[in-house]
């Protein structure tokens, strides 16, 4: 089991979180910065293997320690917490929906935001989104961490004996759920546009790497061949994706274009996992877990980012809101998107310091009124306020 934090997830789990931020303002061409215009896989691939991975750092050491039923209550608060905070980002983002679109006659937001059915049917649709089966444009994330989440501790349990064979059988769920249609119902109609089903290959290795897999994971990037391998194939992804935003896909086979257009995100098509992975080799030779530009100033908004996850995640959620309102009802030119796009990555990084600062005041000092305090562990401590 790995010791110690690694400030790479942090770094990591900032940049997704920005970017979710930046792809979820719509006609924001500060967005074309992010990776999902580069690649097969996105923000949201990163987001649920360093969420699998941290959860598995956490709650296996709290399992060893305390008894595996104790690890599970804990795991469960955490399902609960962050469940509560999906509700109220839930309630807060459709109550601005609403009212942008009764007080400013945007009518059409209702729709944009798939929020009507909370004007038409209220206490069904309520219901159901708190079911968390009818979800808002852009909701769709936290949900599918909380089912993960929920559906961990088995996992979880299997995994510290038996790591392989636990891949092994969430390999055959993903298969299984690809081959055979599964997903989770949505309201009104259709299922979840992140299948849990597929998705949790991704959070299950990240497990995997938390649990011994890392070690076997660096044997594979220090090699010349798997590394060669993964940089031709982020370079195909490279192309492929960048002709199919720009439009220009006539030069490519028509093979490819089958295979491999539309990108399949909802069900975490193979050749995503595929990309994740292959630059997941190149990070790891690049960026070694000892690198000194981890505790530089200039990286530090975006690890806190990090560290400070759900958070940063739910006010980016709200503000990409603000920010295409802006965009539509002021200005979209070039200069306001800069701004809406800067402005909103300070508020998320001024919440993460807030955040991270009066955690900081939950603290007690070492010593108080003559009495010390027993010694802990401060890597494992922050990483559970963070998981």
């Amino acid at each position: 089991m790995p010791r110690g934090r690694d400030l790479r997830l942090d770094l990591f789990r900032g940049l997704a979180n920005w970017a979710i931020f930046l792809d979820h303002i719509p006609n924001n061409l500060i967005a074309w910065l992010t990776t999902r215009n580069y690649g097969f896989s996105d923000a949201a691939d990163i987001f649920v293997f360093i969420s699998g991975y941290t959860a598995a750092f956490v709650y296996a050491r709290r399992i060893s320690a305390q008894g595996m039923l104790a690890g599970t209550a804990l795991l469960m608060r955490r399902v609960w917490q962050l469940y509560v905070a999906h509700v109220l980002l839930f309630v807060f983002y459709a109550a601005a929906i609403g009212y942008v679109a009764q007080r400013y006659g945007h009518s059409h937001l209702l729709d944009e935001f798939n929020v009507a059915g909370l004007i038409e049917q209220p206490v069904a649709t309520l219901t159901q989104g708190l079911l968390l089966k009818f979800k808002p444009l852009n909701l769709d994330v936290l949900p599918l961490y909380i089912a993960l989440m929920a559906g961990f501790p088995p996992l979880l349990i299997v995994m510290m004996r038996w790591p392989h064979a636990a891949l092994a059988a969430s390999t055959a769920v993903y298969l299984a759920a690809r081959m055979f249609g599964w997903n989770f119902s949505a309201y009104p109609s259709g299922g979840w546009y992140f299948n849990p089903f597929a998705w949790q290959l991704l959070f299950t290795l990240g497990a995997w790497a938390a649990l011994g897999g890392r070690a076997r994971m660096q044997a594979l990037a220090r090699s010349r061949a798997v590394l060669a391998a993964s940089v031709v194939f982020v370079l195909f992804a490279f192309v492929v994706t960048l002709a199919d935003r720009l439009g220009t896909t006539g030069f490519l086979p028509a093979v490819v274009v089958e295979w491999f257009l539309p990108n399949d995100k909802t069900n975490l098509a193979p050749y995503r996992v595929l990309h994740f992975l292959a630059l997941a080799v190149i990070v790891v030779r690049l960026v070694p877990a000892d690198w000194d530009g981890l505790r530089s100033a200039v990286l530090r908004p975006l690890i806190v980012s990090g560290q400070r996850s759900l958070e940063v995640f739910c006010v980016g959620i709200f503000l990409s809101f603000v920010g295409h309102f802006v965009l539509e009802m002021y200005s979209d030119a070039l200069p306001t998107q800069i701004l809406v796009s800067a402005a909103g990555l300070a508020l998320m990084t001024s919440v993460a310091l807030y955040r991270d600062w009066s955690r900081s005041l939950d603290r007690p000092p070492a010593s108080a009124a003559g009495i010390t305090e027993p010694r802990q562990d401060p890597q494992h401590t922050k990483m559970v306020n963070d998981t």
